[in-house]
């Protein structure tokens, strides 16, 4: 007869509230060292340089058009941000799919997808 796994409550050598501390001090693959997330600084300082990059980029172009009529903005920053985004976590991954996709939080299907739509090669260097 096997026997349920024990539940939290029920956990030899501590309480739950001892397991979720452990569980939230225990490094995980992304915030090992050398992983995007273990660079030392916070990841809202790391994430406060792409804001602040993407804002003055973004009110730059906005003040060259200068109030003319332009349409598809929006695909117009993801073409020019998806490409070189994509690129880097390839190479960062050493073009294994199944990493770059959960570094991206995409479904790798849709990682696919978006390779063959840049053109971007998905083999080794």
């Amino acid at each position: 007869m096997t026997r349920p796994a024990p539940t939290p409550s029920k956990r030899k050598g501590g309480s739950t509230r001892a397991a979720a501390k452990t569980a939230r001090q225990t490094p995980t693959a992304a915030t090992k060292k050398g992983s995007l997330n273990g660079s030392g600084a916070p990841a809202e300082q790391r994430g406060g340089l792409l804001h602040e990059t993407v804002t003055a980029c973004v009110r730059q172009y906005l003040a060259e058009i200068d109030g003319e009529p332009t349409t598809d903005f929006y695909q117009l920053v993801l073409s020019q941000v998806e490409p070189p985004l994509l690129r880097e976590v390839m190479a960062y991954t050493r073009h294994n799919q199944t990493r770059a996709a959960e570094l991206l939080g995409l479904n790798r299907g849709t990682l696919r997808k978006k390779l063959r739509q840049y053109d971007i090669s998905s083999d080794s260097p």
